[in-house]
């Protein structure tokens, strides 16, 4: 009689097993979907802060000072995020600088669609997106001159 209960059991581990799989999978791709934005984001920002530092050198009399920002900002950002992959496809077009009332302001936009390339997005059936992730990553630094 016990040998057929333990016949029956053979099975249960396998669900088991299923169910605490499905549940470690899900904690370990959120973890790993979203620390590569999060990292990401934290990068922007200490790149446009860094860029604004470096465009404080520069002269905001002078005629062009806009372009001279402009390019010395895409320089200091393409140096600060060189460890980036090829994959995530950064270009140094995604900085703007801009400058109105003596404000000197830093953006880097990266769109969600790039990042989506390279790390799949899940739709899981509750949930939903998984990475949910904003449209764009965005980092803006600012300085008054």
């Amino acid at each position: 009689m016990q040998a057929g209960l333990a016949g029956r059991q053979k099975g249960a581990a396998a669900i088991e097993f299923v169910a605490v799989f499905m549940v470690f999978f899900a904690v370990f791709y959120g973890l790993v979907s979203y620390a590569l934005p999060m990292l990401m984001l934290q990068s922007f920002n200490q790149a446009s802060s860094e860029a604004v530092r470096r465009c404080v050198a520069l002269d905001p009399a002078t005629a062009n000072f806009q372009a001279q920002a402009q390019t010395l900002a895409r320089q200091v950002v393409a140096q600060q995020l060189a460890w980036m992959p090829k994959s995530l496809a950064f270009q140094a077009n995604d900085t703007q600088v801009s400058l109105v009332d003596d404000l000197l302001t830093v953006t880097i936009t990266y769109p969600k669609q790039r990042l989506t390339a390279v790390v799949p997005v899940l739709v899981l059936p509750v949930i939903g997106e998984v990475p949910r992730l904003p449209a764009q990553l965005k980092a803006q630094a600012s300085l008054q001159l």
